[in-house]
């Protein structure tokens, strides 16, 4: 059996809380903004359903029509669904493993920009940063107020915490960059 991935996961654990066709579960997922943690598109959670069909991890309990809509089949996790969710669960968790995101890469080639340009880039990113910490944070306060038991939801308050260091980190080397604490060794090529 392949390691299930962050989309197997999320699908595996809706289908945990009860049985449905994978349209619902995209929109359930989208609701519940679960896209700031996965890459959750509509094709990519039908196609997950049927791969883990496939592995015997979900099964089909029947079909529905709604009016003028295509027929849904919905779909319960067996056993072994149950089994391999809490497996990927607690390895991901016990276990750090490098995801090599792209950003500390452009991160540690961006001397190959000009100081200006990397200033400009960064504060660009700064403003998306803050905007991305004000979302969450309203997203924190709107199911505090709903009374959503914080198990379900904590993951932002890490999702907060990692937007804040990053931005406040930012935020000192363009600081620093700016000052010329931080020295550019940015050469102009000459054709």
């Amino acid at each position: 059996m392949t390691e299930l991935t962050p989309v197997g996961m999320a699908v595996l654990a809706l289908l945990n809380e009860r049985p449905m066709h994978a349209y619902e579960m995209f929109q359930l997922l989208m609701s519940r903004e679960e896209d700031r943690l996965i890459k959750v598109r509509l094709g990519t959670v039908y196609h997950t359903v049927e791969r883990l069909a496939g592995q015997q991890l979900v099964e089909a309990t029947g079909t529905e029509r709604a009016g003028n809509r295509p027929e849904r089949t919905t779909y319960a996790i067996t056993a072994a669904g149950d089994a391999a969710l809490r497996r990927r669960i607690s390895d991901a968790i016990e276990t750090p493993a490098y995801e090599y995101p792209l950003f500390p890469v452009a991160l540690s080639e961006a001397h190959n920009l000009p100081a200006g340009e990397t200033v400009r880039v960064l504060n660009r990113r700064l403003e998306l940063l803050r905007k991305q910490v004000d979302d969450i944070e309203a997203t924190i306060e709107r199911v505090r107020t709903e009374d959503v038991d914080e198990a379900y939801w904590f993951v932002a308050d890490y999702l907060r915490t990692q937007a804040v260091a990053e931005r406040d980190w930012l935020q000192t080397i363009v600081n620093r960059i700016e000052s010329k604490d931080l020295p550019w060794p940015y050469r102009s090529k000459k054709s």
